[in-house]
């Protein structure tokens, strides 16, 4: 790759970054290109991003965007690094967890997600639990809903028996 492929590649890849706020560093060496081939095959099936990068370039492509701190992400690049970029938070970390039922890697480096940084391959649990932001938004509609519910419930109940109550009365 000479200069100006590097150049290309680095904007390219700062692009990307810019685009998103999920980033999963991994480390996918040692594996075999059959199981490369799958865990690649796995990510496009759930709209998840592999790529393997060359740590100078990605640092470099993280130092070009603005308004985002990688900071001990930076740290990580070290070896072999692979990184998955996804729309959704969790999907990686379940996606990594399923491939390890049967494989050793891939190991997970660390992970930006909206602005916090998850550093270790500890913290794959705690990110593969992660709720995602349509999920968070339909739990507060339902528990926003549900006492708007119970409210109108208990009307329509009090209402039915007063009524009742009141043409008994009359028929008296």
């Amino acid at each position: 790759m000479n200069r100006e492929e590097k150049a290309q590649y680095i904007d390219d890849l700062a692009a990307e970054l810019s685009a998103t706020n999920i980033l999963y560093l991994t480390d996918t060496a040692e594996l075999t290109v059959e199981t490369v081939n799958n865990l690649r095959r796995r990510c496009f099936q759930t709209n998840i991003s592999l790529k393997v990068v060359k740590n100078s370039l990605l640092k470099k492509a993280m130092d070009r965007v603005e308004g985002k701190n990688y900071g001990e992400l930076r740290d990580l690049l070290k070896g072999s690094t692979s990184i998955m970029i996804s729309q959704e938070a969790n999907a990686p970390a379940r996606l990594i967890q399923e491939f390890r039922k049967k494989n050793d890697k891939p190991i997970l480096k660390g992970a930006y997600i909206e602005e916090a940084i998850f550093v270790g391959d500890n913290q794959l649990i705690a990110l593969e639990t992660m709720k995602s932001k349509e999920e968070l938004i339909g739990e507060i509609v339902g528990l926003l809903q549900s006492p708007i519910k119970n409210v109108v419930s208990g009307l329509k109940g009090s209402g039915g028996k007063i009524a009742g109550i009141l043409k008994t009365l009359e028929q008296r």
